[in-house]
């Protein structure tokens, strides 16, 4: 499994009532962080040894009324491996504070075809429901990666993650900016079952804050 680091998915946007200091008391700012907006998609696809996608980006202070320059980090991406990558987009105002957004690529082989989305039982256990959802060519988000009971709060957070079936019997889930902090997993297999129908099964174990290390098992309903 790839390990990547996340820098956020949208750490930053609009601004606050703060003002910052500039070590002189008579020069302050208010805090307001540019937005960036994607003039494309947030979540790509792409076979291994595939051409890197074109990402475009804009960004813009609504409280400075002044337009960013985008620069996007390429660095984590590896075409020649199969797995979850992530491409930060930044971008500066004038006095320094930068916004960021986050696009998720998929590298992987597997067939456009694929889908493995649906609802999903944490071990056959009433009330422990993930919804799979298809985000493009063979990556997916599960809505409630801990498995928690959603009728109960006292087991967890209800987190979602993203990740990428990178063969038939894998999954990746890289390392990524969740609500409840950085995610990544261990332990991350697959078993398809009609091409993905009923009684597919996803097991991975996750290090997130507030989880436990054990392996969860998830099947298709």
């Amino acid at each position: 499994m790839k390990k990547i680091i996340i820098l956020s998915l949208l750490m930053a946007v609009g601004f606050s009532s703060c003002k910052k200091d500039y070590g002189d008391p008579s020069i302050t700012v208010t805090v307001s962080y540019p937005t960036i907006t994607l003039t494309g998609a947030q979540y790509y696809s792409i076979p291994v040894n595939g051409s890197l996608p074109t990402i475009a980006a804009t960004a813009y202070d609504s409280f400075y009324h002044e337009s960013c320059s985008v620069l996007l980090d390429l660095s984590t991406l590896d075409a020649t491996t199969a797995g979850l990558y992530a491409v930060t987009a930044s971008a500066k105002n004038k006095y320094g504070f930068i916004g960021y957004k986050t696009v998720y690529v998929g590298v992987t082989n597997e067939p456009a075809s694929l889908d493995i989305s649906g609802a999903y039982i944490r071990l056959a256990t009433a009330g422990r429901v993930a919804n799979v959802s298809k985000l493009a060519t063979g990556m997916f988000m599960t809505d409630n990666v801990g498995g928690v009971d959603i009728t109960n709060p006292a087991t967890g957070a209800v987190v979602s993650a993203v990740f990428v079936v990178t063969s038939d019997t894998t999954l990746d889930f890289g390392s990524q900016l969740t609500s409840a902090g950085t995610l990544t997993a261990s332990s991350e297999t697959l078993m398809l079952v009609g091409g993905g129908g009923s009684g597919t099964t996803l097991n991975y174990a996750i290090a997130l804050s507030g989880f436990g290390t054990q392996v969860r098992t998830f099947v298709k309903q």
